[in-house]
């Protein structure tokens, strides 16, 4: 066209061949690839609800616990009896499905969910430490218990849980997924007990609980996790000062966020 050079002309590009720019992740981490082979394609019977606590009895309980014991207790602990308790109360709650049908548990374990730093990294692990029995423990005995092995798991003194996470390290990404089915299935399908391989006794017990507010955060809700079979995980946030309402006036108060998420396949809240 007159007047039309070819700077000025519309000049047509071919699309690129692909969709997205990637490039590969760094390798995944041993929790990273236990997540990976967990969680697939959405089928997801959770369901979730969050509470708000008052928390100043119970502050003032752990303060007075340890001004006359010389003990500490932390809201993990207040949780995990909690959950224990209410198990015990509860038995119905108390289950793990094999196949399409629940069976009732006879032992209340509560699972607490420990950081790990991982060796010569910047990085941290997700493991655990599951007392049995806790529903028949005092508050001070299971606390104790607790304690005791949440310091024996981070110090890598469970040897149970360290083969565990070595031969999960090994294991390719790909068949992560179907060995972690597989685990699950002899677990609690075919009810095998594996410790004559090394592997723990019913190592997730009953209940989890996780401590968000160790991490600063006020709330969250937490995944199920299929393989282990746990239908019900609690999730105690970071203890706030929010604005109260007492005798109808406004006054400080301290208040605390409990998430919970639980298998609605298994455990009715109607």
């Amino acid at each position: 066209m007159p007047g039309c050079t070819p700077s000025s002309r519309v000049r047509w590009r071919e699309p690129p061949s692909v969709n997205l720019d990637l490039k590969p992740a760094p390798p995944a981490g041993a929790f990273r690839k236990l997540a990976l082979g967990t969680w697939r394609t959405p089928r997801d019977p959770s369901s979730y609800a969050s509470l708000e606590l008052r928390m100043e009895p119970a502050l003032a309980f752990m303060a007075d616990h340890r001004a006359c014991t010389g003990r500490r207790l932390t809201v993990t602990h207040l949780v995990a009896k909690a959950a224990a308790d209410a198990l015990r109360r509860h038995p119905e709650a108390n289950v793990v499905l094999r196949g399409q049908r629940p069976w009732q548990r006879e032992d209340v374990g509560v699972c607490v969910l420990v950081v790990q730093p991982a060796q010569g990294t910047s990085r941290v692990d997700l493991t655990t430490a599951t007392v049995h029995r806790a529903d028949a423990l005092s508050l001070e005995a299971l606390a104790d218990a607790l304690e005791a092995k949440v310091s024996r798991v981070r110090a890598r003194e469970d040897m149970e849980i360290e083969r565990g996470k070595r031969r999960s390290s090994l294991l390719p990404g790909w068949l992560m997924g179907p060995a972690l089915r597989l685990l699950s299935f002899v677990w609690y399908g075919l009810n095998l007990n594996l410790r004559w391989v090394g592997m723990p006794f019913d190592p997730f017990g009953s209940v989890a609980v996780t401590n968000l507010g160790s991490l600063g955060l006020e709330q969250g809700f937490v995944a199920m996790v299929p393989y282990t079979r746990v239908p019900l995980l609690l999730a105690p946030g970071r203890v706030r000062d929010v604005p109260v309402v007492e005798a109808g006036a406004l006054v400080p108060g301290k208040v605390m966020t409990l998430t919970c998420t639980w298998d609605a396949r298994l455990i009715d809240v109607d």
